[in-house]
């Protein structure tokens, strides 16, 4: 039983993880090795000072439903991680961590729905300055695409498990 709850645990801490370096990191979408665009700036490698120029991503619709969806899916997953702590040490013997587990499944339902709306509306995200036909995605969204089974799996095996002395 240890071993399985530090298995979880561990599951839930890289899923958490990966879910904050896609929120935050800057490659959502690349032209080449010197632009890429997220969820927050556009940036490009000025070659002549060796430094990121960033400005603001133009906001779109479908651009704030991704940004709002992404950061309720850290949000859930956050809570899940701290409601699971509390759980576990003031839950009595055998309670099964439901809350937990459904606020894991949200994190991932709200994960898919970011990564899915990106994926689908990438023409209308991206910034009007380069054509999106020339680039591809980049690693965040494969990590926002990845966390997606991992924190339903973790929701799913969070409702399952009981707590046991």
């Amino acid at each position: 039983m240890a071993y399985l709850l530090i298995a979880v645990t561990m599951l839930h801490l890289i899923t958490l993880a990966m879910l904050f370096i896609a929120t935050m990191e800057k490659s959502w979408w690349m032209w080449d090795s010197t632009e890429t665009s997220d969820l927050w700036y556009n940036c490009r490698f000025e070659n002549s000072t060796g430094t990121w120029l960033c400005a603001t991503t133009k906001e779109t619709e479908w651009l704030q439903a991704v940004q709002v969806l992404i950061v309720i899916s850290v949000v859930f997953s956050s809570v899940s991680f701290l409601v699971f702590l509390g759980q576990l040490f003031t839950m009595s013997k055998g309670g099964l961590f439901y809350f937990t587990g459904l606020c894991q499944v949200f994190a991932g339902l709200t994960a898919f729905s970011a990564a899915l709306i990106y994926t689908l509306h990438n023409k209308e995200i991206l910034p009007d300055s380069e054509s999106p036909i020339s680039g591809n995605f980049g690693y965040c969204l494969i990590l926002a695409w990845v966390c997606v089974p991992l924190l339903l799996c973790s929701g799913v095996m969070y409702i399952h498990l009981r707590k046991k002395e």
